[in-house]
This record gives structure tokens, C-alpha cells and sequence, in this order.
């Protein structure tokens, strides 16, 4: 199903996000993660793409290996960072060959050992003109990326809703946010968003807590907020890998709950090839077939 006709049903949407591996035996390892997840029924599978070349043809055969093969319905992450035009309209036209038309446009973060953003000089300049030139074909359906906390390179809240806004009106559909941990950062992005004009679905995403060290990198990375109250369990956890499993499915059911009482049209999971924490919470919340 497009992403143009989803979110709109009253009930929500549930879509599970995962990434390439790095061997050919985790590769194999997450098919039958996806064997698993399938059960939940989700409206989507969605597959990051790498920076700088690290895993983009892996991203595209992964994606046709889900489309085609695990028969779900796939979203393709697919970003501009160190790609000519001509590379990233070849990207597209594979996907399209593929029979794969919901995208998830992004800029992408910069390789480690080049923080700020460089574009290829013969590519496109921001997710904007991605987005422009994959709403030309009306095969795509595109997602872009809202944050509840201010993207890290924006000057402020305001630029950042304003740049927001600029990415729907060039063909975005679908705004699914990044990870927060805080659902009052999302409710006050939500008010900010609406009185923007922005009216397109906006689909909070969920990150399920695996290790203290994963959440703690994860929210660096991102700009993303460790609330007091989760620090001060992360600490109880630090060196129990099962504890802070449990914690995590705890905390995101909870986080859900707020969220689908609020009326947020979909759920969005940061899976990270694993299934066991996603399907706990969709079973807590009586979501995705699981009872």
C-alpha cells in the first residue's frame, strides 16, 4: 500500500524499520527476523541506506529481496550523500524496476571523518531537491523526516519546522519523526507543526531500548533528550543486557499508549533486527495481530 493511503484509516498504522547487515550470515539472520515480524501484520518494512556508498547497493538488493521475495511491502530509505544525480536517478529507476514506490528522501548524515556536509558537485544539494525530483514521477510516494527535538545542524525550532514545511510542499506525504524519549518533546512538535500548515500524517518513531550503551549513542547521535527519570533506570540496568530489554519494552509501552490515546495515526519501530521487543509492545498494546 502507498504511503498516500495510509494513516488516514482511524486506526494506527504499524510500520518496523530495519537496517543492512554486514556479513552474509546476518543477512540471512534478519530474513528470519522478518519471517517473525511479519505476523504483526505492519503496513511496512523499511530498510536505512548507508553514507557514502557503505551499503547503498546492499540497501536495493535488500529492499527487492523484501518487495519480491518475503512478499511485504517496502519502503526504501534513500539519501544523496556522496552521489551524483545521475547515481541517485539510477537508484530510483532500480527501485521503480523493482516495484518498490515508497521512499523515505533524506539528505543523510555525512561520512565520520567529514562532520559537515559536503555536496557531491555533481548531485543534489539537500533532501529538498530529492524530493522535488522524486515527486516528479508519480510512481513514488515519499516520507520525509520530522524532529521532535530540532535536527542538529538547524539554527533553531523555527528554521527547522520552516525546512519541514519546504519538504511537504516539494511532494512529502508523510512526516515519520526521529526517536525521542519524551513524548511531551513530540506533543509540542505536533502544535508546532499544525500551526505551520503542515497537515500531512505525522507518525511518531519508536526506539525500544536494548542496551544502556545503544540508547546513550543512539541519542548523541540524534540530538535526542535521556530524560532524568531514564537515566535514573538506565543506571539500575547498565549491566543486565536482559534488564534493559525489559526496561525498554516497559518504557515504549508505556510511550504508546500516551501516543495512540493522543490519536497519532501510525507507530513507527526502530527494530534494529530484532523482533522481540517490537512484538512485546504490539502484544501490550493489543496492536498488529498479536494478542
Amino acid at each position: 500500500m502507498r504511503l498516500t493511503e495510509l494513516y488516514r484509516s482511524g486506526k494506527p498504522d504499524v510500520s518496523i524499520e530495519l537496517f543492512p547487515p554486514k556479513t552474509p550470515e546476518a543477512v540471512e539472520k534478519l530474513f528470519e527476523t522478518v519471517e517473525q515480524l511479519k505476523s504483526l501484520r505492519p503496513v511496512f518494512f523499511s530498510m536505512t541506506f548507508g553514507a557514502a556508498g557503505s551499503t547503498r547497493d546492499l540497501t536495493l538488493d535488500l529492499c527487492d529481496r523484501l518487495k519480491n521475495r518475503s512478499k511485504v511491502e517496502t519502503m526504501c530509505h534513500l539519501n544523496i550523500i556522496g552521489q551524483s544525480r545521475e547515481e541517485t536517478l539510477r537508484n530510483l529507476k532500480r527501485l521503480k524496476e523493482a516495484g518498490i514506490y515508497n521512499l523515505l528522501a533524506l539528505r543523510g548524515d555525512p561520512p565520520k571523518d567529514q562532520p559537515n556536509f559536503k555536496p557531491h558537485p555533481e548531485g543534489f544539494r539537500s533532501s529538498v531537491e530529492l524530493i522535488e525530483e522524486a515527486h516528479r514521477d508519480p510512481w513514488f510516494s515519499i516520507a520525509v523526516t520530522g524532529f521532535p527535538e530540532v535536527h542538529p545542524e538547524a539554527q533553531d525550532r523555527a528554521s527547522d519546522i520552516a525546512y519541514l514545511k519546504r519538504k511537504i510542499e516539494a511532494g512529502g506525504c508523510v512526516v515519520i519523526t526521529q526517536l525521542f524519549l519524551d513524548n511531551s518533546y513530540f506533543f509540542e512538535f505536533i502544535g508546532l507543526v499544525r500551526k505551520a500548515g503542515i497537515a500531512v500524517p505525522v507518525v511518531p518513531g519508536i526506539l525500544p531500548i536494548l542496551s544502556v550503551p545503544q540508547v546513550r549513542k543512539f541519542a548523541a547521535l540524534c540530538g535526542s533528550t535521556l530524560p532524568v527519570s531514564v537515566e535514573r533506570e538506565l543506571v539500575k540496568v547498565e549491566g543486565s543486557e536482559e534488564g534493559a530489554v525489559k526496561y525498554g519494552i516497559d518504557l515504549a509501552t508505556r510511550q504508546c499508549e500516551e501516543l495512540l490515546k493522543a490519536g497519532v495515526p501510525g507507530l513507527h519501530f526502530y527494530a534494529l533486527n530484532r523482533a522481540r521487543s517490537t512484538k512485546e509492545i504490539l502484544s501490550n498494546l493489543r496492536l498488529g495481530g498479536v494478542k
